[in-house]
């Protein structure tokens, strides 16, 4: 990978020759120190806390002409001392291709866009590139673009495959509701004072046979279809969103589920107050057949639902669903710097076995977020839950009563390295 990395470096700067316009280099540098007593799940009896540092060390590196765009991101992600400090290789295969793509304008409304790149839109809810995940998301996909007088259209389209092959098609890769075909259309409309958008996606994933020995069987399909809205209103800003999941939750399972949204932001000044609500419908733990869970399957899903992560970042799937009431404040500290205080109140979205009641429990997120200069960021955060024994049943049986909480500290630097116009011959 380092290898391609230098070629990539080479082809790009040999680029001068053509009538090209514009290099960019970029860096992105953000080691995190974590303190886990909790986070993601409930912390077992005699169990011991983890701390550790990540490290994401991205490279970005970008070309522009008047058609036509090339973007490649390349990138480590590893855990400080997971390496020999003696070493000649890369073992823990921590380097990757992030991003690969070719974007090519066909008029000034119509482009096509190839290779490897994120699809994030709107708040990030649906498809997000994850960007507190070290690694990210990217998908591997062909896109049409259209863009007019604040109107835009996004066609999408993927195939997957894991190997190159000369017989079958198999793709036995999950994980991540990692799909083998997808198509999604989006499209989004600004006003002065609204904005409009409108997604459908068609996820298709592998099937298999059970009996005698599992072969291929053709894929199962599951649909996302929903809006997003946004009304700015002076200091007032209201927000909303729902979405219907329909298709296959599996191979077997039909699937019929919801997600709705609606969020008010109240910003006079240096204090930023918000209130929302957020429901994503669940299967009641006893006597449901068809799969009423909703799961916002390539989304930011950290930035919703706690900070801690018990909700859709892995898991959470094909369960109780969440009804999520929440209220944020965050106060400027100084020019830039700023501080925030999220409280989350969790409640089950479908019925409890047992007798058991839907108050899953409250967690608390205390943020601080200061610049240094235009290219230095440095955040901290502590969040604890406060659990009940109705998240003790969702999350397998774990005691609710241990201390649940989560530390961190992370420094993020990136700076624009070097920007480079070429010269028309």
């Amino acid at each position: 990978m380092k290898k391609i990395l230098l070629l990539i470096l080479i082809s790009i700067f040999t680029v001068k020759i053509a009538d090209a316009q514009e290099f960019t280099l970029d860096a992105d540098i953000r080691p995190r120190f974590e303190y886990r007593h909790g986070f993601g799940d409930l912390f077992p009896d005699n169990a011991k806390p983890a701390a550790f540092v990540t490290q994401r060390s991205r490279l970005n590196m970008g070309f522009t002409d008047e058609k036509l765009s090339l973007y490649f991101a390349v990138q480590d992600v590893s855990t400080w001392g997971d390496e020999q400090t003696l070493t000649a290789s890369d073992n823990n295969n921590s380097f990757s291709l992030f991003q690969a793509w070719v974007r090519y304008s066909f008029t000034e409304d119509w482009a096509i866009k190839l290779g490897r790149q994120v699809i994030a839109y709107d708040n990030q809810r649906i498809l997000g590139e994850v960007d507190w995940a070290m690694q990210g998301r990217f998908h591997d996909a062909a896109m049409i673009q259209y863009s007019k007088n604040k109107f835009k259209l996004d066609l999408a389209f993927a195939y997957n495959q894991e190997k190159q092959s000369n017989l079958e098609t198999d793709y036995t890769i999950t994980g991540g509701f990692s799909y083998k075909t997808m198509q999604m259309a989006h499209l989004s409309k600004a006003w002065d004072k609204a904005t409009f958008s409108f997604l459908f996606m068609n996820n298709g994933f592998q099937k298999y046979t059970s009996d005698p020995i599992p072969q291929t069987d053709g894929l199962y399909y599951r649909q996302t279809t929903g809006a997003h809205v946004v009304f700015p209103l002076s200091v007032l800003t209201i927000t909303g969103s729902a979405y219907l999941q329909t298709g296959m939750a599996n191979a077997s399972t039909d699937l019929s589920a919801f997600q709705y949204m609606v969020e008010a932001k109240y910003q006079p000044g240096k204090v930023t107050l918000i209130a929302g609500f957020e429901s994503l419908s669940g299967t009641d733990q006893v006597g449901e057949e068809k799969n009423k869970s909703f799961f916002p399957l390539y989304g930011t899903n950290h930035k919703f639902n706690g900070f801690m992560d018990y909700f859709y970042v892995g898991n959470h799937a094909n369960n109780v669903g969440l009804n999520d009431a929440y209220g944020k404040v965050a106060l400027a500290t100084g020019e830039k710097s700023s501080i925030g205080l999220n409280a989350h109140f969790f409640f089950a979205n479908a019925k409890m076995a047992n007798d058991l009641g839907q108050n899953l429990g409250t967690e608390l997120d205390l943020v601080y977020s200061k610049s240094f200069g235009k290219y230095v960021k440095i955040g901290a955060g502590y969040s604890q839950m406060f659990a009940t024994e109705s998240m003790s049943a969702v999350k397998g049986g774990i005691s609710s009563e241990n201390t649940n909480n989560w530390g961190w500290v992370q420094l993020i630097v990136n700076p624009r390295l070097l920007t480079y116009k070429f010269k028309e011959n």
